[in-house]
């Protein structure tokens, strides 16, 4: 087993849980707690482990997370404790198709979501993941890898390779390959049109 927990992180809305599919898909397990369950809008599944929301309070869940992958929105990277080992997948996409996609996913909860623009949650966004990345990169016990959600789609094996070769190399890279469904994004990009 690997010493070191796997985090996948970015965005609402930028291919986490694409990721998450494809680490599942290619072996690793995954913490999942079933409580966010799969919808229209993401219709594989969230793989959201609600504890990490807690982890600043509670840290208690990372004793058993060595080994496996668990989802982590970005703000919360800075909670985790530094007596662990730390894997960061960070997934990136145009902060455009992010926007759009949370608009149409927060209108069909019937959620208003924020006050502020597009250009405003645009440039709030933006700062705030240069921010997290510029310190990922120097944070003693995390290594960190960028993958961007259309390279997936475009070479899912190549980004399969990339991510195995980032995580020591013992996953199945085919099946990762396989978990990816270019059918789900164009579906997904049309609803966020029409919506």
């Amino acid at each position: 087993m690997h010493e070191f927990v796997t985090i996948v992180s970015g965005l609402p809305r930028s291919g986490t849980s694409l990721m998450m599919q494809m680490l599942a898909a290619g072996g690793m397990p995954v913490l999942t707690d079933g409580v966010r369950a799969a919808d229209e809008d993401n219709p594989r599944g969230y793989l959201e482990f609600e504890a990490v929301k807690r982890t600043r309070q509670d840290p208690s869940w990372l004793t058993s997370a060595p080994g496996k992958a668990v989802k982590m929105v970005y703000l919360l990277l800075r909670d985790l404790p530094p007596e662990h080992q730390y894997r960061v997948i960070l997934m990136h996409r145009d902060l455009t198709e992010v926007l759009a996609s949370q608009r149409a996913m927060l209108r069909r909860l019937g959620n208003p979501g924020a006050d502020l623009s597009d250009a405003q949650m645009a440039s709030l966004f933006r700062v705030q993941l240069e921010a997290t990345t510029a310190w990922l990169r120097g944070a003693p016990g995390f290594r960190l890898l960028e993958i961007r959600y259309h390279d997936c789609l475009r070479d899912p094996a190549r980004a399969a390779a990339q991510v195995n070769a980032f995580l020591g190399g013992l996953l199945d890279e085919t099946a990762m390959a396989a978990a990816v469904d270019p059918a789900l994004y164009r579906r997904v990009n049309i609803n966020a049109e029409l919506s």
